[in-house]
């Protein structure tokens, strides 16, 4: 990969202007160079009072990440990320730090059944795989906007997401919930009914690629409004073309994990699963056969529509 230059501000204040707090650091222009070697940033200008702001220098080797969090917490930091090709105008984008992300987070409309969902999928193996509140209330929002009645999910898991889509659909509305962990799916079925959703969610147990090829040999091609892919990653290519095949004309396919916690764009990270992601997102990119937006929220969605 060529060598290419990122530029970034960091700049650390209160969450409001008006705010005063112990520490403040005037914005700090960087500039990191990526190689082929590692990932390096050196500020060009800083200054701050603060017992942990003493430097700003991240390097492959130094500043642990322990520390970064604890300079975060410190100056109740905001990052800020500007591109570094002049043609985007310099724009400031704001980057969450933990306590944007709770503020995020407390204004989530987050019905009391997924709550309780939620508190219990994060004692269980894997709680990770469950999708934000913040993501499931997107979800929720686009199944809303499109009128969806039928809709399909790759990867239930504990259903989260799938009871966020299934409490909005209407009552004669049908969601197609794939998973292949019997375990995982009994307490997605138990809230199910618990929420009085159970008879809009189809469930089916096995491999989701079955399920999906099923559905087109019964010839439920192209009758479905909406779909969401959060499965084993190096399986998505294939889903997503089973879904295309399933969902209407104007109609939307989700998919999660498409930044892959940041591993997609370091080029030094070439395992099979985020290689597989990478390639993904880039035959997306050049399929002409949907419109499509990638949302930086969770681990990174893209939202087709299919043409």
């Amino acid at each position: 990969m060529a060598n290419m230059s990122i530029n970034l501000v960091l700049y650390h204040g209160s969450m409001l202007p008006h705010e005063t707090v112990p520490c403040l650091r005037r914005p700090t222009r960087t500039r990191a160079l990526a190689t082929d070697r590692a990932l390096q940033v050196s500020t060009e200008r800083s200054s701050c009072s603060g017992s942990y702001c003493s430097s700003c220098c991240f390097h492959s080797k130094g500043c642990s990440t322990i520390r970064w969090k604890r300079l975060v917490r410190s100056c109740s930091t905001t990052e800020f990320v500007i591109a570094g090709d002049e043609n985007y105008g310099n724009k400031q984008v704001v980057s969450l730090t933990p306590r944007l992300y709770d503020y995020v987070l407390k204004n989530v409309r987050e019905p009391e059944i997924l709550r309780q969902l939620r508190e219990e999928t994060a004692s269980m193996r894997g709680s990770q795989m469950q999708v934000s509140p913040d993501q499931a209330q997107l979800l929720a929002m686009l199944v809303q906007i499109l009128g969806a009645e039928r809709c399909i999910e790759v990867g239930v898991f504990t259903g989260y997401s799938s009871l966020a889509i299934a409490l909005v659909l209407p009552d004669s509305g049908r969601l197609v919930a794939c998973e292949r962990d019997a375990k995982s799916l009994d307490v997605a079925k138990k809230y199910y009914h618990l929420a009085g959703v159970s008879h809009k969610v189809d469930v089916k147990l096995g491999l989701a690629a079955d399920s999906l090829e099923s559905l087109i040999l019964n010839g439920e091609a192209g009758s479905y409004d909406f779909a969401f892919i959060d499965a084993e990653k190096r399986m998505t290519p294939g889903y997503f073309e089973l879904l295309l095949q399933l969902v209407r004309v104007g109609g939307l396919v989700v998919i999660d994990n498409v930044l892959w916690h940041g591993k997609v764009a370091d080029p030094l990270v070439n395992d099979p699963k985020t290689i597989s992601i990478r390639n993904f997102n880039q035959q997306l990119m050049e399929d002409k056969r949907v419109s499509l937006s990638m949302v930086p929220i969770g681990d990174g969605m893209t939202i087709c529509r299919k043409r």
